[in-house]
This record gives structure tokens, sequence and C-alpha cells, in this order.
């Protein structure tokens, strides 16, 4: 193989390995070789005659030639992903003897912070759902125990009967990989639930009998849909002019906790979280709130 014809022969060997070994679908293998040809060709241009002669260098220059034309960096990181995946053909199949990636680190994206509500967003949610109607009752006692819990909204229309001890105030969720805690829940919380369970919740069902907690008007249990429907309606009915999802009640439920000197332990493990780094994004968030009070109010910032 001489030239250029190099890069082409051997994104072609691997595309057909890719084929016929992994079963890869054809739109996969068009962005294999769309990426692929990026590389090639901006390996070209640096005088490289195929990719058992392309440098770590050139990589890292590669990369930077993205970044500056303002490519994501999951885009970037898919890109190398698929170096990586050609490399290790080309050395099985004896046609390099070294794989520049191996020096090459994965771009990472900064992690995105959650998005969550301010307690007078909170507040005003609340208020848009009072009323003595079945279905206000059960929307307020829905959102109490889903900002007094931060349970993910799949555990929340999830809840059954059993699952609730009133008495001493605590609530049992199966988070991911069906792993059980229990959270406590607040006196508001806890007043909305027993308001619904004593006026709203026999007026939804009538006739109909039902262990899950949250019911519809038909007498079924109340979809995830459904709830964020519900949610978006009040938002817009309390004046909240940005999308509200039932994520940032749990985001705001942390948040809050976290502001008001709660310990990052206790707070991971109401939220069920198995990594305390993924409770730790939290901290993120007060951090940055923190910097924007000082650019704000600071007179040298």
């Amino acid at each position: 193989m001489a030239g250029g014809d190099s890069f082409d022969t051997e994104i072609d060997l691997l595309l057909d390995h890719l084929r016929v070994e992994r079963n890869l679908s054809p739109h996969t293998l068009e962005a294999y070789a769309r990426d692929l040809g990026r590389v090639s060709g901006f390996c070209r241009r640096r005088g490289r005659g195929g990719f058992a002669e392309v440098q770590p260098l050139d990589l890292v220059e590669f990369l930077k030639e993205l970044n500056s034309h303002g490519l994501s960096v999951r885009s970037q990181a898919r890109l190398l992903s698929a170096l990586r995946t050609c490399y290790r053909f080309l050395l099985g199949e004896g046609l390099c003897r070294h794989d520049p990636t191996s020096e090459i680190d994965s771009p990472r994206a900064g992690r995105k912070l959650p998005e969550f509500l301010s307690i007078a967003e909170v507040d005003a949610l609340l208020a848009a759902c009072g009323g003595d109607a079945p279905r206000q009752l059960r929307n307020r006692a829905m959102l109490e125990v889903l900002y007094a819990t931060g349970l993910r909204v799949s555990e929340l229309v999830g809840l059954k009967l059993q699952m609730l001890d009133l008495r001493r105030g605590l609530v049992r969720a199966f988070g991911k990989r069906r792993k059980e805690r229990l959270v406590p829940l607040g006196e508001q919380a806890l007043a909305a639930l027993e308001d619904y369970l004593a006026r709203g919740r026999p007026a939804l069902l009538g006739p109909h009998g039902s262990e899950y907690l949250f019911v519809s008007a038909r007498g079924r249990p109340l979809t995830r849909q459904g709830f964020w429907k519900n949610l978006k309606r009040l938002a817009l009915q309390a004046g909240i002019r940005h999308s509200v999802s039932p994520h940032q009640l749990r985001h705001s439920f942390a948040t809050h906790l976290l502001e008001r000197g709660a310990d990052l332990r206790s707070v991971q493990a109401m939220l069920g979280h198995a990594d305390i780094s993924t409770t730790e994004i939290y901290t993120h968030i007060n951090a940055e709130r923190l910097r924007q009070v000082i650019k704000r109010f600071h007179p040298r910032s």
C-alpha cells in the first residue's frame, strides 16, 4: 500500500470486519466511515500515508482542530472511540505495530449542573393545586411527597399502600436495581397524604380497588406521563415560565437540604445514590450560586 491509498484500504477492511463479525447496522458503519475519513484526511495533509504512520502528536493536533471548529466534546470522544476500534483491528491483523490512541485521553465533557426550583417556585407550585376536589388532593399529595422525599417519578407512581408507614412517617422506595431504602416524610407531606387517603383516593377509586397509592379518575395507577402532564399544567397556573419536570423537584429536594446544612451522606441515602460522587454534583450547585452572588455584589468582582 502506498501513498494515500493505504488509509482508504484500511478503512474498507475495518468496515468489512465490523459488518461481518459484529453485524453492525449500515447507519453505524456510515458513522465509522465518516469519522475515520475525517481523521485520515487530516493526517494526509500532515504527510502520513496510512494509519501505521500516524503519531500521537497528529491526533493531538487533530483534536485541537476539532475543538476550534466547535465540535462537541461528545462528538470528539465518539470519533476517538472509532479510531481506537480501528487500531485494535489493525494491530490484530498485523497491519500496524503501534496504537497512537493509547497515549491520548478521551475528551471529557463538563458535568451539567441539575436544574432545580427556588423555594418560592415550589410554594407557588403547591399553591396551584390547592382545593378539595379529589384530583387536587391527589396532585398536592404527590407534589408534597416528591419534594419531601426526593423520589424519582417512577418510584413515586410505583408506590403501593403497603409501602407507607404513616405512624412512623416513612415511605419505602425501590430504586435502581430494586434497591430498597426508607425515606422520612415531612409533616406537610404526611398531612397531604392523610387528606388524600381520607377524601381524595376513595372518590377517585369509586367501586374499584387498587394496591397503588396514587390513582387516576378511572381507578387505575397514575402513570409517569399522566403526572408529568399534570405538573406542566400546574406550573403554568403557578406562573412559572420555564419548563418544569418531576426530576427538578428531586433536584430541588437535594439542593435545598444541602443549602440548609444537611450532610452529604444523609442526602445520598435519601436519594438512593450508590456512589456519593453522584450526590456531590449538588455541592457544585451551591458553589456556583455563591460565585454568582460574589460576582453580582462584591465591589471588586
